[in-house]
């Protein structure tokens, strides 16, 4: 399975430019990856979503538990 398999996974680069919060909606609602290029993806991710701060109370109220 092709990375491009699966448009709602991420790619590397999406997530080397994504904000803050998108980085929090992913690790929250993101479906686990099927291939170890997804988990390179999440490692990275996960990574960077901490780098940034990680889940704060706010950020939490903000992307909610629906995604919405």
């Amino acid at each position: 399975m092709a990375v491009n398999d699966r448009p709602d996974f991420p790619t590397m680069a999406q997530v080397e430019a994504a904000s803050h919060e998108q980085l929090a909606w992913w690790y929250r609602f993101l479906p686990t990856g099927e291939t170890k290029e997804h988990q390179k993806i999440m490692d990275r991710l996960v990574e960077r979503f901490k780098e940034k701060g990680g889940m704060t109370p706010a950020l939490s109220k903000k992307i909610g538990h629906g995604g919405v």
